[in-house]
């Protein structure tokens, strides 16, 4: 079973500035929520007993969200707002299944990753991009599912234009299962158009092996001189590990553009 689940946050967020430059961006309000509480919702309704958040020392207000037990308890001790109240439960929910590691450069979610390897227990682990949401369907539940069914790795995956392809990991098809699952060949991390096999790209839900943690100590750095989780993903395709790409059945919304976060607003904001 897949019980644990890792978000890289360590990340400077330098598409959403100015508004970034004081505030972590996960922690902006999407419809009056916090960002990653979308995210944490769905790791739990899924089924996640714990989540690893992986965080720099640039980024503690993250922290310093689920922990300000004091504020909360002099406000409702003065005001006893039943709003109040079922906010401070909520936080405290998220805050018993919640795990802090740092990564205090940012050299890529390969190295995001790697921090967490001593904290994962079991053979496969979820992780997931807080940047990227996916509503109206749990996509890390379909995802375990597809992972129990086929005994697999899994990643979440959409149809982009052609034109965009330089933006994800684009990957390749090796074999059909089903109209919405497919057998993937290889990855590639943002590619040119003319280099990228398909436009079909990576979205930021990934089941992953927890083999992948000795795939990443042998990379150097690439694109970016960032540690790329895509190059530790080709890797193991090399030595016959299976990955299957997901065609999720919700609603994609790209948290992580100024243009993508006030579009997201208005789309939840309309549920």
């Amino acid at each position: 079973m897949i019980k644990q689940a890792i978000i890289p946050l360590a990340g400077l967020g330098t598409r959403l500035l100015p508004l970034t430059s004081i505030f972590a961006k996960e922690l902006l309000p999407i419809n009056g929520r916090p960002g990653i509480e979308y995210i944490l919702d769905e790791c739990i309704n899924a089924g996640i007993e714990e989540i690893i958040f992986i965080i720099s020392s640039k980024k503690l207000m993250i922290k310093k969200y689920f922990y300000s037990d004091q504020f909360y308890k002099k406000i409702i001790k003065k005001k006893k707002d039943k709003r109040i109240i079922d906010e401070y439960k909520k936080i405290l929910k998220y805050k018993k299944k919640i795990k802090f590691v740092y990564q205090n450069i940012p050299k890529g979610t390969g190295d995001a990753v790697l921090r967490t390897q001593k904290y994962i227990k079991n053979k496969y682990f979820l992780m997931l991009l807080p940047d990227d949401l996916i509503i109206k369907k749990n996509c890390s539940k379909a995802m375990i599912r597809i992972h129990q069914k086929y005994k697999s790795s899994v990643m979440a995956s959409m149809t982009v234009k052609k034109n965009t392809v330089s933006r994800w990991g684009i990957y390749k098809i090796k074999k059909k299962l089903n109209k919405k699952n497919f057998y993937i060949e290889g990855v590639i991390e943002k590619p040119s158009i003319k280099q990228a096999p398909s436009n079909k790209a990576v979205i930021g839900r990934y089941i992953l092996p927890k083999k992948i943690f000795s795939k990443i100590k042998s990379l150097k750095p690439m694109k970016g001189n960032e540690i790329h989780i895509t190059d530790a993903i080709q890797l193991l395709i090399d030595n016959n590990e299976k990955f299957i790409a997901h065609n999720f059945e919700g609603k994609y919304l790209d948290c992580g553009t100024m243009d993508g976060y006030i579009n997201s607003s208005k789309v939840i904001g309309k549920l």
